[in-house]
């Protein structure tokens, strides 16, 4: 386990052949050698800091202003991990005022804070929608029926340059049915559209591999069967309450990153970031403030499958 305090270094957890699993509080650990030795190689921080809840979690959270003032501390230490055109994603729930059913703006204020205290350019704004999610908030949705379900979050793209690496060529769509038509057909009503576009006679007859995705992510439910799941089960522990879906870490470490490049996650709970990384040949470094969730993430590991492009 990482030494608490003191001059001795932090131990990871656990290592594998291309990351660390550290254990501690991220704010300290960021400062500290080994972790410090990879400030300026970081290509993406990709991160699910715990949400403002109203409600305590066992992972810990934190509400109103003092939220806002701890996500801002985070700012400028996470940036000095980037290289020059790395990028850092956020994923920021939506929260509900105490009590009532309106929706507090207490995450947008976080990210305006985030982004100020390190002078970020926003570059892109997702929202990863979840059809498979339970009603809530369940006093609005269930009880009094006067509120839709919340069926997701926002992903915020960030970066100290207005132009981070990025390729979306990484990942592409499956084209459509009628795309795949269109392109056996080789025709189609070129001109003038009512939107005032002009589509010519040749812009979407060139097969590029696949369609570029949206900036909406739709995402299952985490799966019940991986391994992680699996070994909790098994060893009676309780699984990591809130679990990044595997394709949502996918999607942007394929998109923001190459084959090499070092991904970090400072709040990285069961370690799917770290997991996805070291599938798709990433360098991988990951922080988790309570032990049973860094130990019992390393069941992510077992029989890894082969790396995949």
């Amino acid at each position: 386990m990482t030494a608490p305090s003191g001059t001795s270094r932090p131990r990871p957890v656990y290592k594998t052949r291309r990351g660390r699993m550290y254990c501690g509080a991220a704010e300290e650990l960021l400062k500290r050698r080994p972790l410090t030795t990879a400030r300026g190689k970081v290509q993406l921080v990709f991160t699910s800091p715990p949400f403002p809840l109203n409600r305590k979690k066992r992972y810990g959270n934190r509400t109103g202003d003092e939220y806002i003032d701890w996500l801002a501390s985070f700012a400028e230490l996470l940036t000095s991990y980037l290289t020059g055109n790395g990028s850092i994603v956020l994923e920021l729930g939506n929260c509900w005022e105490p009590g009532t059913p309106t929706m507090s703006t207490l995450t947008l204020k976080a990210l305006l804070a985030f982004q100020e205290a390190a002078g970020l350019h926003l570059c892109q704004e997702f929202v990863c929608y979840n059809p498979a999610r339970l009603p809530g908030p369940a006093q609005w949705v269930t009880v009094e029926r006067i509120r839709a379900k919340d069926a997701f979050t926002r992903l915020w793209w960030l970066s100290p340059t207005a132009r981070p690496a990025a390729d979306n060529r990484r990942v592409l769509k499956e084209y459509s049915a009628s795309m795949k038509s269109l392109l056996a057909r080789g025709r189609y009503n070129a001109g003038r559209r009512p939107s005032e576009h002009l589509i010519g006679p040749d812009s979407f007859l060139v097969d590029h591999g696949g369609a570029i995705p949206p900036n909406v992510l739709t995402v299952p439910n985490t799966r019940s069967d991986d391994s992680y799941q699996r070994f909790c089960r098994e060893e009676g522990l309780r699984p990591h309450p809130a679990r990044m879906p595997a394709p949502v870490a996918e999607f942007f470490i394929k998109f923001l990153s190459d084959r090499g490049d070092t991904v970090l996650d400072p709040f990285a709970g069961s370690n799917t970031t770290g997991h996805v990384a070291e599938r798709l040949g990433r360098r991988w470094l990951s922080v988790e403030m309570h032990e049973v969730y860094a130990r019992t993430s390393q069941a992510r590991f077992q029989a890894m499958p082969k790396e995949v492009d």
